[in-house]
């Protein structure tokens, strides 16, 4: 009996550098059916060069190819919808699922125009700093079947703010490989010129606005004074770290914050960890949380998208804060890292939160049944 040949999928994303929706998208592309789909791979960016980890020498590895337009300014999009559209038309996919908001708005357009009749998008955020974001995503939904939200409070959002219908809105959190951050060997600390005997209280993402990080640093001091035995490991890159780095010197502070940059072993550093600090002015549903939760290791953020919806209500209760409310939050971070017991129970809770609601399986397989759901429509 000839089985059907597998169906193609386009997935097009703005970039490939680690980020969690470029990590999100590898885990989808690489653990798909193959033999009901065969996934093809657009990047709007240029191949990241020089980088140990990859994301492209991933999918590639998995036998997936990747095609990639060299885009590094928003100016060259015009130039890439017009390559992505003979591209599509020469491959022929029958869905195209975007991530990022760029790779929405080029990808819908370009569908369009080389006849793809099934389009998604994939809202990772709550675009609360840029309204023209908004504006674009409304334009280009008349092309779109169905719009991925990473959290219900995305999906919220994106109803209410963002005027999309609310019948094309899916939701389909992010998965965790529990199993592995679990099962990781602690980092030396004095990789960072850490003392071994330190604690290490540890913030993992973008120096960026969105983080509200000149919050979190205008509370050290009073969080250093009440946890003498800890110090703050500050993983990750962007255009706040001097200003970071010139807080830290006002303050004194220089010998108990440490800035990592870039590090492709962020599970070894969570293990190596005592408390992760999230201080957000928005999200989507924060990777950083979910990986930190599968480490067994407690958090305090800001009760901002999706992460109400990653630690559950009881968790959330005693680890998160509202945007803005300094006091509670230093008295959370001092709680659960002078209390061991505390940390290691709400740890537990949140590892096996993880293993049971954010399975990449189950992540998975939610997205290949909108796939059939919306390609079975028309067959």
């Amino acid at each position: 009996m000839n089985l059907p040949a597998p169906r193609r999928l386009a997935f097009c994303i703005t970039e490939l550098h680690p980020g969690g929706a470029e990590r999100c998208l590898v885990e989808l592309v690489t653990r798909l059916d193959r033999d009901r789909f065969e996934p093809v791979v657009y990047c709007l960016g240029p191949r990241p060069l020089g980088n140990p980890s990859s994301l492209a020498d991933v999918l590639e590895e998995a036998g997936v190819t990747v095609h990639f337009f060299g885009a590094q300014r928003a100016w060259s999009l015009p130039r890439i919808l017009i390559q992505l559209r003979r591209r599509l038309a020469v491959d022929r996919p029958c869905l195209v699922q975007s991530f990022l908001f760029h790779a929405n708005i080029v990808a819908a357009v370009a569908a369009r125009r080389a006849g793809v009749a099934h389009v998604v998008s994939g809202i990772r955020v709550a675009e609360r700093g840029r309204g023209w974001h908004l504006r674009m995503a409304r334009w280009t939904d008349r092309w779109v079947q169905r719009h991925v939200c990473v959290s219900q409070s995305v999906c919220d959002f994106s109803a209410r703010e963002g005027g999309l219908p609310a019948r094309k809105l899916v939701v389909i959190p992010n998965g965790v490989d529990s199993a592995r951050f679990a099962a990781a060997v602690p980092c030396p600390l004095t990789a960072f010129r850490v003392a071994p005997e330190r604690k290490l209280l540890l913030y993992i993402g973008r120096l960026d606005e969105q983080k509200q990080l000149p919050w979190l640093f205008e509370l050290l001091p009073t969080i250093f004074e009440r946890l003498p035995n800890h110090d703050l490991l500050v993983v990750g890159t962007g255009p706040q770290r001097a200003l970071l780095e010139r807080m830290t010197a006002e303050r004194h502070l220089a010998h108990r914050v440490h800035f990592a940059g870039f590090r492709s072993d962020v599970a070894e550093i969570l293990a190596a960890s005592e408390l992760l600090l999230l201080p957000s002015r928005w999200e989507g549903m924060p990777n950083v949380i979910l990986e930190a939760m599968a480490s067994g290791k407690p958090v305090v953020a800001t009760a901002v998208e999706g992460v109400v919806e990653l630690l559950g209500t009881d968790g959330a209760s005693l680890q998160s804060v509202s945007p803005g409310d300094s006091e509670t939050f230093v008295s959370k971070v001092v709680a659960i890292a002078s209390n061991g017991t505390l940390a290691a129970r709400l740890g537990q809770q949140n590892r096996d939160r993880a293993v049971q609601k954010f399975s990449f399986d189950s992540m998975v397989a939610a997205y290949m049944g909108l796939y059939d759901t919306l390609l079975d429509e028309r067959s």
